[in-house]
This record gives C-alpha cells, structure tokens and sequence, in this order.
C-alpha cells in the first residue's frame, strides 16, 4: 500500500510539474507599430496573419518551422507570390495544406467565429489597414473575443519600421536573438548603399519614375508612389523619386501625359508573378519560377507602349522592371541595392545585390535561392 501511495503521489507531482508552465506563464506585454500597448497572457501559440505574405517576415525567424505557431492566413501569398507560396508548400507540405483561410480581416468574408473555434490567440495585421480595422470594429469585436491584435508594418513605411517590426514579432515568437541576427545583416547591407549616397551630390541625382505593378492593368498609365515604399528605396539609393516632389501622400495616379512632360532620366516598374490569378497582365513575372526569356519580352512589350517607347529612359536603355514584393517585405534591403547600381554604377560597381539575396536565402531562409528578381532593357 506505501509504494501505491508513493507512485499515486509522484504522478499527482509529474501532472503539476507539466502544467505548471502554462499555468504559470508570465504576462507579455508589447507595443506594436500603431502605438498600441497589448498585454497577452503568455507567449502566442496559435496566430492568424492578416496577410499571407507576413510570412515573408517570419521566416527569418523562425527558419526551421516558419508555420510552427501559425494556423491561418488571408491566401495572397497564394494568388499574388505563387512562386514563394510553392517554395514553402515544397518545404513544408503538410503546415501549408492545414492552414486555414480566413479571408480578408477588412471585409465580410472574415470570420470571428472561426477564430473563436480555431483557437486563435493573436491576430497580426498589417499597419497600413489600421483605419479600416477600427472603422469596422474588427478590433474591438475580436477584444471581446479575448483575441487581442497587433499591427506590424512592412508596406507603408518599411525603411522605418522594419526593424521594429521585425524586434516585435521576435517578442512574440520568442525569437529575440534570430530577430537581432537579422536586423545585423539588414543594417549592414542598408550602409552598404546609404554611406555612399550620401556622399552624393544633388545634381548627381538622377529623376526617377517608378510605376508601381506596370501592366497589372494593361490599359492603364499610371500609378505611382509618393516618399514611401518604392519612392524612398529610390531615394535612398541615390535617386530623385517622381512622386515625391509631385504629392505629399503614399501613392497617386500619374496621367501619361504627366510622364511624358517629366521626361524622367529612368524608368522602374514592379513586377511579380499575378498571371496566375490575373491571366490578362503584361508585367514582368518576376520571382522563384521566372522565365528571364520570357521577362525581357515583356519588359520590352512595356517599353513600346503608346507614349513609353519615345521617353528619354527607354531611348537610353535605362528601364527596368523589379520584383514586386520587395515592398511588402523586411527583404527591401536587396531591392535598395540594385537600384542603386542602376542609377549609380561606377559608384556601386562592387555591390552585388544577387550575391545579398543568396546570402540572404542560405542565412535566413527555409528554401534555396532561384529564379529572376529584376530584368532590364538591353543598353
């Protein structure tokens, strides 16, 4: 009866000892990028992004199991990256084929009952859809839920908030010492750029167009962006952004006519794989899958539309189209890069942004580096 009493004894000891970390974890509380101060009460299990291509960020992270802590997403990354997306599913077929989409956080499609059932404990959204999320009342339906959310941003500011960003998604998938590992290699390929830009002189500088997602709709010219994103990459690699010194806001709608008088010294455009879900496009396909043959004709096919093929860039060999999804990514660093050597060879001619992102892909992500990334007209 005494070795009873022990053994009942002990295994009563060994269930306390295995749920007491649950019990007893620590509160954590963060602030995210919209300023807001969220207490949860433990580390996240189970999140939901907002945006499927947040895994972009988490990946550098948690590089062995990016879909660890992850049940759902909304499914742009696959409609709009399939490439990626197909990377990932090769990688970890059975975490992508159990993620469930919970549609879109900003319209009706979103479901707070399925985030209830599915146990979520943190809904991560992205900082530019901040006036949305409150103006439909996601924010405080889901707080009643005892679903709390934080917002990172990697599109509207990127240069200023990536590595914010990416320190508070270190917090919460506890990740703190991978997060720094990065933002090391972020800064220091940042300076490789900006300790020689700023060495430029003004009027070294030349006008720079960039025409966000050219040939997403092909009939339509142009929309462009203002000092963010894009605009502050070309800024930052030594350019004078277009849309910069026209509006004050994130992006605009530039008439062609608008272009033509401008006459810009060169001409960039994004481009990435949307032919899956938007057959009709002329973009580039730019990514994991590209076809480089097929991307100079159409690149080429973009510089002879109606009012591009006589600008002073295009006469000059001087457009280019860049991967797309770099504006959405802690990634961005790679995109800097290789504007910069655009606009300033002879000063960046030792700078090899293909050399950044294969470091970039061995270092911090869970798949190998392939396909096409950027592509330009022939000289």
């Amino acid at each position: 009866m005494r070795h009873s009493s022990i053994r009942a004894t002990l295994f009563a000891l060994a269930v306390v000892a295995a749920t007491a970390p649950a019990a007893l974890a620590d509160p954590m509380t963060v602030t995210d990028i919209a300023g807001r101060e969220i207490t949860l009460p433990a580390a996240p299990e189970r999140i939901i992004l907002g945006e499927g291509r947040m895994m972009y960020a988490i990946a550098p992270l948690a590089t062995d199991d990016p879909f660890e802590h992850v049940v759902g997403w909304k499914d742009d990354l696959i409609l709009y990256d399939p490439d990626a997306f197909r990377k990932f599913e090769a990688a970890f077929p059975e975490d992508t084929a159990r993620m469930v989409n919970f549609g879109n956080p900003y319209a009706g499609d979103f479901s707070i009952e399925a985030v209830i059932e599915n146990k979520a404990d943190l809904l991560i959204l992205d900082l530019g859809n901040l006036f949305k999320a409150e103006e439909t009342g996601l924010i405080e339906k889901l707080d009643e839920a005892g679903v709390p959310v934080v917002f990172i941003d990697f599109r509207r500011d990127p240069t200023a908030n990536a590595i914010p960003s990416m320190l508070l998604l270190g917090r919460l998938l506890e990740e703190e010492a991978r997060a720094a590992e990065f933002i090391d290699f972020y800064v220091s390929e940042m300076r490789k750029v900006t300790n020689v830009v700023q060495t430029l002189p003004v009027d070294e500088k030349p006008l720079v167009f960039m025409e966000n997602a050219a040939g997403w709709n092909p009939q339509f010219c142009c929309s462009t962006f203002g000092s963010y994103n894009y605009g502050r990459f070309i800024e930052l690699a030594g350019g004078r952004n277009y849309g910069s010194e026209k509006f004050s806001g994130y992006s605009s709608e530039v008439s062609l006519e608008g272009l033509i008088a401008a006459n810009p010294d060169v001409l960039l455009g994004t481009g990435a794989n949307w032919a899956e879900a938007r057959p009709e496009v002329s973009a580039t396909l730019l990514g994991y899958d590209a076809d480089p043959a097929d991307n100079a004709n159409r690149l080429q096919a973009l510089a002879d539309r109606v009012g591009f093929k006589d600008l002073r860039a295009v006469q000059d060999g001087r457009m280019h189209s860049i991967y797309h999804q770099f504006y959405n990514s802690p990634y961005h660093f790679i995109a800097i890069q290789q504007i910069a050597k655009w606009l300033h060879p002879d000063d960046f001619s030792d700078l090899d942004p293909t050399a950044t992102l294969a470091t970039l892909h061995s270092r911090f992500m869970p798949f190998a580096m392939d396909g096409q990334f950027w592509v330009s007209l022939p000289e």
